[in-house]
């Protein structure tokens, strides 16, 4: 977009506030489609639909200041077919919902590839708008022929009622120009007004204006050739002046006209664009942005707020009370307080020492510092942690589309959306969640008519469900689907050349779907069914800490449960020593410690030991033998044991001595040296040495196995 000038020469460029525009855009667009999804058809809500026709022309307002045309005659159009049902000219039907999401789509692809510079080939809207259109005009369209399956026939669904025919003279349509009069003011500086001028111009498509003589010599009047609504217009001039100094007229042969049967001058301020609808959104952050960086005297600048008081009280008071910070502020943050827990343990460490009685005061300082910076390192977590809803929100509409493709009825449910998980972790946990939920809807759900044959509800549900426990988050993927069917795997695994055997217990049996490459569809669609999906989720879940479990039962469904550590900055655990090296157990999988003679631990097969702890054989596993810690003959060997429990497995682990518990700084390894087996991270102690953090899940796998 070309920069526009501002008295005194100045540039005043628009594209400083695109960032705001497209996260505006974005949020706008995903409460659009969860309205949608939510909507009922037969008992649509005034209120929903008020929201969804908000939220079009939000976007639409957005898209026309900032030039970008497309995004903006989408949108349009969508809103013309919006404004029409919350008038109840129209009922809804399943057609309208499905255009509105589909548009919803094309319209986050648009502005990606604004956002993007323009790059790659833009999308057609051309056969939306005409379905769109079609719906608005009574009509029901023709499926388009992408489409997997045809819609039921119109007579199947409800009837589309015709707009009624007006009562009243209706306003201008919005395809066809207009003259207007605009009236501006009053002004203090009227020259403030050009740059009014110049951002109508700099809009492509948006039509002429031009000035107007003016009576009042405190008010600039332009003549307007448009064909964009009054209440684009109003937004339009709302980024330089408030809405009350915008009067807007239509014009005749020259001359003001009557405007919906009225011979004065329509102010523009705060008043329903249509009877029983809360009109139009309040401005943008974006336009208050534009505004509030525009050359226009303080004194006429729009007033956001009280827009905000008549139409939307509630959602100003949300942004009030929030603030948007990149994320990588919030990572240094984290990296700070993180060095500051390590200053802080080395300051304790070397103080143990110190006369209580001589260097109280100090101590008295130690000890505030050491709960202050525990609760300073709580509280900027907490800004880091997200809850579990902004991941599980993606669901609804996935499902709702793969159901449609596959001609099947899916309910979804959704527990625990307020557990709070690490954004980290969130980002990386989000496709293979994806991948879990496609495969239960894909293989899990059956079709209608099998599942009325074998006594099941028509409509299959998949929960989704998230809750902590202990140290870790557990997120279940569970379908009452038909299940995993043990006799289907290994046959597939033998023709796969896999060793297995009839004997496998069925924990065992359910782990070779994660196998790569392994899938027991019959055939392959563009859903699923070539073995790519399940071994990249364990991968990708097993890179984070995690573990994944499987159970089923052949015809009553399946549940796969992942388990994550809360974390990867900061976590609870216990140094162990073992020869003159130190060791942290994360303290969430620590069950207990105690102290063995060497008569209590047994040699089995092959040279492994076993101890018996309340009647439970669990294995051995000696840390100076996995680490190869070098000792002197006079050193005695290790005689206390740690008991950690992982994937409901318990091992005892042998150390020398237990040093305490402490929170620790995870420090990334691989990145700062190489992937080492049994470890997932180190931190720095009080003393300044470093200590490494144990893999207990893959120390758990490495016994078992």
């Amino acid at each position: 977009m070309a920069e526009m000038h501002a008295e005194g020469g100045a540039d005043f460029d628009l594209s400083q506030f695109y960032q705001i525009f497209f996260e505006e855009a974005g949020e706008n667009l995903d409460q659009m489609e969860q309205i949608l999804l939510d909507l009922s058809l037969e008992n649509a809500d005034d209120e929903e639909l008020n929201g969804i026709f908000r939220c079009a022309h939000s976007i639409k307002g957005g898209a026309a200041t900032f030039g970008f045309a497309d995004v903006a005659e989408l949108t349009h159009h969508m809103e013309s077919l919006l404004d029409k049902l919350r008038r109840h000219e129209l009922t809804p039907v399943p057609e309208m919902v499905d255009v509105l999401l589909e548009s919803a789509d094309a319209s986050r692809s648009l502005l990606a590839r604004h956002q993007a510079g323009e790059q790659g080939e833009a999308p057609s809207t051309a056969d939306l708008v005409r379905r769109i259109s079609e719906l608005a005009s009574g009509r029901v369209p023709e499926a388009p022929a992408e489409r997997p399956e045809p819609k039921p026939p119109a007579a199947a669904a409800p009837a589309v009622q015709a707009p009624p025919v007006a009562s009243e003279p209706a306003p201008a349509a919005a395809s066809g120009e207009r003259e207007l009069m605009v009236r501006v003011g009053p002004l203090e500086d009227l020259s403030s007004a050009d740059v009014i001028k110049e951002l109508f111009r700099d809009i492509p498509g948006l039509g002429t204006i031009a000035d107007a003589a003016s009576e009042d010599a405190s008010c600039r009047n332009f003549q307007v050739t448009t064909s964009a609504s009054n209440d684009d217009l109003l937004d339009l001039f709302a980024f330089h002046v408030a809405k009350e100094q915008v009067r807007i007229s239509v014009l005749a042969g020259g001359d003001i006209a009557a405007a919906s049967d009225t011979t004065e001058e329509v102010p523009y301020g705060f008043f329903p664009d249509a009877p029983g609808s809360p009109g139009a959104a309040a401005p943008t952050r974006a336009a208050q942005a534009a505004a509030a960086e525009s050359p226009t005297p303080a004194a006429h600048k729009a007033t956001p707020a009280k827009a905000a008081d008549a139409k939307g009280g509630a959602q100003a008071h949300v942004e009030s009370t929030t603030i948007r910070v990149a994320v990588n502020k919030v990572d240094q943050l984290i990296n700070l307080v993180g060095e500051l827990v390590i200053t802080q343990a080395m300051l304790a460490q070397n103080s143990r020492d110190l006369d209580t009685a001589v260097y109280q005061q100090l101590l008295a300082g130690l000890a505030d510092l050491d709960r202050n910076t525990r609760d300073l390192q709580e509280s900027v977590m907490s800004i880091r942690m997200i809850p579990m809803s902004i991941v599980f929100s993606r669901f609804p509409r996935m499902l709702r589309d793969l159901a449609n493709k596959l001609g099947k009825k899916v309910d979804l449910v959704t527990l625990g959306e307020a557990t709070e998980l690490d954004k980290g972790l969130v980002e990386k946990i989000t496709d293979p969640l994806t991948h879990l939920v496609r495969n239960s809807g894909d293989h899990g759900i059956e079709m209608p008519a099998e599942r009325l044959a074998k006594g099941k509800p028509e409509h299959g549900t998949i929960t989704l469900s998230a809750s902590h426990q202990g140290g870790s988050i557990v997120i279940e993927v569970k379908d009452d689907g038909r299940g995993l069917s043990r006799e289907k795997i290994l046959r597939k695994a033998r023709e796969r050349g896999m060793d297995v055997s009839d004997q496998m217990p069925d924990a065992d049996v359910w782990q070779l779907i994660f196998a790569p490459g392994f899938s027991t569809a019959d055939v392959v669609t563009d859903v699923s069914g070539r073995g790519v999906g399940l071994d990249v989720v364990k991968k990708n879940i097993a890179a984070l800490n995690g573990s994944v479990e499987v159970d089923s039962s052949e015809g009553y469904g399946m549940r796969v449960a992942v388990r994550l550590p809360l974390t990867l900055a900061i976590m609870d655990g216990m140094s162990v020593g073992v020869g003159d090296e130190v060791y942290i157990l994360p303290l969430s999988s620590v069950v207990e410690s105690f102290q063995v003679n060497n008569d209590d631990v047994n040699t089995v097969a092959q040279g492994s030991r076993l101890v018996k702890v309340r009647d439970e054989y669990m294995p051995v596993i000696a840390m100076e033998k996995i680490f190869q810690i070098p000792r002197d003959s006079s050193e005695k060997s290790s005689n206390i044991m740690v008991v950690v429990e992982s994937d409901g497995s318990r091992i005892a682990l042998l150390v020398d001595e237990l040093l305490g518990q402490h929170q620790v700084v995870v420090k990334n390894l691989e990145s700062n040296y190489r992937k080492v087996p049994n470890v997932s991270g180190a931190t720095i102690l009080g003393d300044g040495k470093v200590a490494l953090i144990l893999d207990t899940s893959s120390m758990v796998r490495r016994a078992r196995h």
